[in-house]
């Protein structure tokens, strides 16, 4: 087995030679001012030790990534009465569609679609003002990474505000069914913040530790949640964490993964290691170019795959 850090170097090293780098998702305004050029890859094994390359240490906006985080949250509030509200099969479209809203009766597919993660939000929230329930999400988050520097960037937030129209209307239309029980500019509002959480390598490859050591976090030892739901969260992740191109990375790179618009993927080799990776450039289905290309390089050369060495 190769040394984990000279892997790691090597594979910043590479990247930083590509010239195609994909497209920063322009329809945010801020994600938009993001230069491409970057990379980052940290890995945290099952035995507590984090290693990293390349830009592990510059924060970005974690995007949809924070979808795993709230899914997680919203299974503690609720357990499995969640599936009632949100399903989980893969979506074959794209990750903002309303089109299967209105087959499915304002039931998303997945809960780490857009619509899903709305109405995930919106269990979330129950009970707390939106603020309260930002400020949730954030201590979980800082609790996960240990690391009482995690932010939610302002400006970010506040250009998803300004242009989340579809974001809103994927609520409004859940609304429409019942499907949402808090008024859509609180949700939407909420779910806004969640996305802008900026982080870096790092601390995102720590936060999602606890779904490669069977719920439990290998650096505090606390168990985050019961082996099974652990399991499940994965399953979700390597069937519908990257949209429409969930198929094609389950087959490239053969680990559960959740992808994010600011260009971040955490991915999970389950008994061995958490593993964050991000660079802005996005494939044409919204995931990271860079990112996708590195954890199949990571992935073979240390021969992590699920499917069998």
């Amino acid at each position: 087995m190769p040394e984990l850090q000279t892997v790691l170097d090597e594979i910043a090293a590479s990247m930083a030679s590509m010239t195609e780098r994909g497209h920063v998702a322009h329809y945010i305004p801020q994600l938009a001012k993001v230069d491409p050029n970057q990379f980052g890859i940290a890995v945290l094994t099952n035995d507590g030790q984090l290693y990293g390359a390349g830009d592990a240490d510059a924060p970005f906006s974690i995007q949809s990534v924070s979808k795993v985080f709230t899914l997680t949250m919203a299974l503690g509030q609720v357990g499995d009465s969640l599936w009632k509200r949100v399903g989980r099969e893969p979506s074959g479209n794209a990750f903002n569609s309303i089109v299967q809203l209105e087959h499915e009766h304002g039931i998303p597919r997945n809960p780490l679609i857009n619509a899903g993660a709305i109405v995930v939000t919106d269990v979330v929230l129950a009970g707390h003002k939106p603020r309260e329930a930002i400020g949730q999400i954030l201590r979980f988050m800082r609790s996960l990474a240990d690391d009482e520097g995690i932010y939610i960037d302002n400006a970010v937030a506040r250009s998803e505000e300004e242009t989340g129209f579809g974001n809103r209307a994927l609520a409004n239309y859940m609304k429409a069914f019942g499907n949402l029980h808090h008024p859509v500019e609180m949700t939407t509002g909420v779910y806004f913040h969640q996305c802008a959480i900026a982080m870096n390598c790092r601390q995102l490859a720590t936060a999602g530790s606890f779904l490669a050591t069977q719920g439990r976090h290998p650096l505090t030892g606390i168990k985050v949640v019961s082996s099974e739901r652990a399991r499940r969260i994965n399953a979700l992740m390597l069937t519908c964490g990257h949209y429409d191109g969930s198929g094609e990375f389950a087959f490239r790179v053969g680990i559960p993964g959740k992808s994010g618009v600011g260009g971040g993927i955490l991915a999970i080799v389950p008994g061995k290691a958490s593993i964050a990776v991000w660079s802005p450039g996005l494939n044409k289905v919204g995931n990271s170019l860079l990112g996708s290309l590195a954890l199949e390089r990571l992935a073979k050369a240390m021969d992590w795959s699920i499917f069998g060495p």
